[in-house]
């Protein structure tokens, strides 16, 4: 089986180079009797990427080219007659791919995407079963600065009020001194993504808060990284509708989208069986 694969990629820095050197769309890689051209190089890598990028992407595309048509080769050489026919499995493909992209026109023009909050609680109250934490969720505050820093004792003596005023000086003062301060007092969010912060497991962290709500470590660098949690759901207890709202919109539109495909299908069929298309022996 022959392979030939040229290696201007290793002359020429770039697909530009590649393309003067080889002229208007000559062959830039060959298998057997099947030429891989210039002009399909150029759709596959961006304009604008450096040369030696571009050189690395072509022939990356060059190789994965190669090995489908060695391949395609080798099959044709093993496979019996039998086995090469795929003509049953693309009209299958084919009838497959015509019916879900009349569904998708059907839907799109059909689906009614608005879900009111009253619907979303119904869901939520119709369904508890659905709605039950797998890990904690909660509400925090969470501050890193440097150990040393003189404003950290007025932050954190602020981070835990539940005064707007108060808050804002401690937004205030650890936006203009802390490395990072980030506050998710108003949305709820998954234990893992206050942990992420400290770089520890969820349940390190967990054991690592005390009977406040407060969480402290230090970091070889002289960082204190500082949360306070102002509310918690633990795992095995209902999610609060807050977190789970935008999920239950998109399960009440997944539910109306396949009410409508299942309609479309009862109703072709009746329409077939009226007009004597669809007939049972």
């Amino acid at each position: 089986m022959a392979v030939a694969l040229w290696v201007v990629l290793a002359m020429f820095p770039s697909c530009r180079a590649i393309s003067s050197f080889l002229g208007e769309d000559e062959a830039v890689a060959q298998v057997g009797s099947r030429k891989l051209y210039r002009s399909e190089i150029d759709k596959v890598v961006p304009k604008g990427m450096s040369p030696q990028d571009s050189a690395l992407l072509a022939g990356q595309y060059i190789m994965a080219w190669a090995s489908d048509q060695v391949f395609l080769d080798i099959a044709q050489e093993q496979l019996s007659k039998s086995e090469k026919d795929v003509s049953k499995e693309l009209e299958e493909y084919r009838r497959s791919l015509l019916k879900y992209r009349y569904e998708q026109l059907y839907v799109n023009e059909r689906l009614d995407t608005t879900v009111s909050e009253e619907s979303v609680r119904q869901y939520y109250a119709d369904h508890p079963d659905k709605f039950v934490l797998a890990r904690p969720v909660l509400k925090a505050r969470y501050l890193k600065i440097a150990s040393d820093s003189p404003v950290l004792g007025q932050i954190r003596k602020r981070m835990a009020s539940s005064d707007a005023k108060i808050l804002y000086e401690a937004d205030s003062l650890a936006y203009s001194s802390a490395l990072k301060y980030t506050t998710w007092d108003e949305r709820w969010i998954d234990v893992i993504v206050l942990a992420r912060e400290f770089h520890m497991d969820h349940a390190s962290l967990l054991k690592g808060m005390d009977r406040n709500g407060w969480i402290e470590t230090k970091d070889t660098l002289g960082h204190t990284n500082l949360a306070y949690v102002s509310e918690i759901a633990q795992a095995g207890t209902p999610t609060p509708l807050e977190y789970c709202g935008a999920s239950i919109r998109d399960m009440i539109i997944s539910t109306r989208k396949q009410a409508l495909i299942n309609s479309l299908e009862r109703d072709l069929l009746d329409d077939a069986r009226d007009n004597g298309k669809f007939v049972i022996f």
